[in-house]
């Protein structure tokens, strides 16, 4: 099966009905007898998203043959546990804007965004456990805790300078890339797959998750703030040693190094146009890009070992067209 990356976008019509029924798993599991909970949370799932985590489990069950309802029940989960690491990553990062409109933070205060953030993670598994398999729950409990460690090291990480491409690689697969890896595993398993499918299923995920991450930290250096729905040189605001920057400061002279070093410990959006400017000129992104593309193509070999079929060729799409998002 051979993938074009020019060829049409992925279209995720084949699941369509299907992200219907998610919607109304959600809608349901909002439900709080504190209307503020549910208010918090449904601001925020409305304010859309390209809901890539529970598409990827339906897309894997699909390819796989898995057509029983706890499907989604289980893509909501993951949903959820993306929603509640957004409301308090954004409350962490004290960012005003996600998806084009104010954060939740913003919207409603830090206290309401960080408990309602915690409802969520608890309501997830009261999900869970819906599923009555306990290798799902192994799975996505470890996915969540291993979150939790990813955010904890990009906090240690803030405002570092010295940090590696190694390094930068185990946050964003932990941050990031694992809740992808546990959506295609918890497809695989409900599936009732072999253990190496299982584990091919995985890293698709894994390897999508961290294209995804390494485009996204691209985007913030040569995005626009309209299209992607946030404020463009966030990461830089924040100190998040980013690929992009890592590249600029390796391929830069010894004064463009510096200066980015400089803007990375001070969060020094004043020289954003300066960074920029280095990270264009010196071949970052190429370097970046690459990055991304070895992922992606990771991602669709693993993808070639599944059934063929719409579910797969839409798998195999979603990794070659990754390397254009704009958003």
């Amino acid at each position: 099966m051979q993938v074009n990356p020019s060829s049409p976008k992925p279209s995720l019509s084949v699941i369509a009905q299907d992200m219907r029924e998610v919607d109304q798993v959600i809608a349901h599991r909002l439900d709080s007898g504190v209307p503020l909970v549910g208010q918090v949370a449904r601001y925020i799932i409305a304010a859309g998203g390209k809901r890539l985590r529970p598409a990827l489990l339906l897309l894997i069950c699909g390819a796989l043959g898995f057509k029983g309802a706890q499907r989604f029940n289980l893509a909501a989960v993951v949903e959820f546990i993306h929603t509640s690491t957004l409301l308090h990553d954004d409350v962490v990062d004290d960012s005003s804007l996600r998806r084009g409109n104010p954060t939740a933070n913003e919207t409603f205060g830090n206290p309401a965004s960080v408990l309602v953030g915690d409802f969520l993670y608890s309501r997830c598994f009261q999900m869970m456990v819906d599923a009555q398999n306990m290798r799902i729950m192994q799975v996505l409990a470890d996915a969540t805790n291993v979150i939790a460690e990813g955010e904890v090291q990009q906090l240690m990480n803030m405002h570092n300078a010295e940090l590696d491409e190694a390094g930068y690689l185990q946050v964003i697969r932990s941050k990031t890339a694992k809740l992808f890896e546990a959506s295609a595993r918890v497809g695989a398993i409900l599936a009732g797959s072999s253990p190496e499918l299982e584990e091919i299923c995985a890293e698709y995920g894994q390897a999508l998750g961290t294209a995804f991450q390494v485009i996204d930290d691209v985007l913030d250096y040569t995005g626009e703030a309209a299209v992607m729905g946030k404020n463009l040189g966030d990461d830089l605001r924040e100190g998040k040693t980013t690929l992009p920057l890592i590249a600029a400061m390796q391929r830069g002279t010894a004064s463009q190094s510096a200066l980015i070093k400089e803007a990375i410990e001070t969060g020094g959006v004043a020289m954003l146009d300066q960074v920029i400017d280095i990270v264009k000129t010196t071949g970052a992104l190429d370097v970046a890009h690459l990055a991304a593309t070895q992922e992606a193509q990771r991602a669709i070999a693993a993808a070639r070992q599944l059934p063929a079929g719409p579910h797969t060729e839409c798998l195999l799409q979603l990794a070659a067209q990754l390397l254009e998002r704009q958003s």
